[in-house]
């Protein structure tokens, strides 16, 4: 192999530079290399060298040239000498560069994967036999490297547990949240913290119980954490959502809103919470494009930058990518799942707001299960949360007090919770009033605004 041939499939350089940082800045640069395993390093002692330094970083022991010295005797891995180990921590160029010098080992790694591969494919190609398969023993091996190239490097279950130990320890000072909180204090413990990245949740309901005011309710309080939310409107067009913003932040009635008979106090509170509104004008974004297919929702998510929460009103309304006349439940099957694995690739919490059959209308308690999902068992396979709506009854006032079950939990426990809906200003407040009325009854509640 030429000079020049090893240029491309291994850099001397960037291998010593990454050791020699991992050497150096211990724990704080191991973290910055990753993803990065032994496999990617070209040179032997490299490999030898570095299995040591993961090894320690493992078992959280502190990394230096005489501990990693040390641990390669105990293992009589004698080949590494401790004047190489100390030329290696001299080779640094800083912690700041460890994770570009990572980078470069990574794709001289790939890039002899994908030599092998093309020697392997001109064996094949040489080679006597039916040319159908050679073409697809050919194609496999590349498609196979492409698979690799494109997705992420399988992670060792001791490095997760180890940040995830971590993660604990950050839980327990304070430093992050275990979820994004709902504002609704019930779900929020029952989801262990809130909602969160990468998960998919669906709020399921019957027609008029309130799915989208309720899910704008959760948008807001996600909105107003500093948590960017885009909702994705099928059903109903931006300026109602619009007036129901206003008639819930200002506690303004709204049906004066919609007629315009707005007395002086409202036009008062109307315009703080314009302001309000304003505030967060960075924070909360509406679509009201109807007909939605996946790559539509993938493509208006992207062009929300920072983007933590995407509400999708509602999955029903979506069209599928097959043909007309394809079965109903397989388009729906193909968005749901379409949608979990979007929630995964960007890190985002997805909302699905979703439909239930009639069937739950012929129960005396009119509490769904999911049994009723409209239209796919493929929303339950796919969710981590499902959250059914149901109207429990009418209270004093106009008001109504609905029930919110959690059906299905992969961040908890299932349970139900018993909500006050205010429709006349689109306020939403967790209720202690029982869902069930052979319970005791009582007349307090706790205000939750939208």
């Amino acid at each position: 192999m030429t000079q020049e041939q090893k240029a491309k499939v291994w850099s001397l350089e960037a291998e010593q530079s990454v050791l020699g940082a991992l050497l150096t800045y211990g724990r704080e640069a191991f973290e910055l290399a990753q993803p990065l395993g032994c496999d990617h390093f070209f040179d032997g002692l490299h490999r030898t060298v570095f299995s040591a330094i993961e090894g320690m970083n493992l078992k959280r022991l502190g990394v230096d040239v005489i501990a990693v010295w040390d641990s390669l005797k105990a293992e009589q891995k004698e080949e590494v000498t401790l004047q190489y180990l100390n030329d290696l921590s001299h080779a640094c160029y800083g912690v700041n560069n460890v994770a570009r010098h990572a980078g470069i080992v990574r794709e001289k790694a790939k890039r002899r994967e994908l030599i092998k591969a093309a020697e392997k494919a001109s064996e094949i190609a040489l080679q006597d036999g039916d040319m159908a398969q050679q073409i697809d023993s050919i194609t496999t091996a590349f498609v196979s490297l492409q698979r690799e190239t494109l997705r992420q490097a399988p992670v060792s279950l001791a490095d997760i547990a180890i940040r995830r130990t971590e993660h604990y320890e950050a839980l327990h000072a304070g430093s992050v949240q275990a979820g994004w909180p709902t504002n609704i204090l019930g779900l929020t413990s029952m989801l262990s913290g809130g909602l969160r990245p990468g998960g998919l949740y669906i709020v399921a309901a019957r027609p008029a119980v309130g799915k989208s005011s309720f899910a704008q309710s959760l948008g807001w309080a996600m909105a107003k954490n500093g948590k960017r939310t885009l909702f994705l409107s099928q059903e109903m067009p931006a300026d109602e959502l619009g007036d129901r913003a206003l008639a819930s932040v200002g506690r303004v009635d709204f049906g004066h809103i919609l007629t315009g008979r707005i007395n002086n106090d409202e036009w008062g509170r109307v315009s703080e919470a314009a302001e309000e509104l304003l505030s967060h004008r960075d924070d909360f974004f509406v679509d009201d494009q109807g007909g939605l297919t996946l790559t539509d929702v993938r493509s208006k998510a992207k062009q929300i930058p920072g983007l933590s929460v995407l509400i999708l009103d509602y999955l029903q309304l979506c069209s599928g990518s097959f043909d007309k006349g394809a079965n109903r439940n397989a388009e729906i099957e193909q968005i749901s799942r379409g949608l979990k694995t979007f929630a995964k690739e960007i890190g985002v919490a997805v909302v699905v707001l979703s439909q239930l059959n009639r069937e739950v209308e012929k129960r005396a308690d009119k509490k769904p299960t999911l049994a009723d999902l409209r239209d796919s068992g493929a929303i339950e396979q796919d969710a981590d949360v499902v959250m059914f709506l149901w109207p429990a009854r009418e209270l004093s006032g106009g008001a109504k007090l609905v029930g919110l079950s959690l059906g299905k939990n992969r961040q908890g426990r299932c349970g139900d919770v018993a909500l006050h809906f205010d429709g006349a200003m689109q306020m939403w407040a967790e209720s202690t009033e029982p869902l069930f009325q052979d319970r005791p009854v009582s007349t307090q509640r706790s205000r939750i605004e939208l």
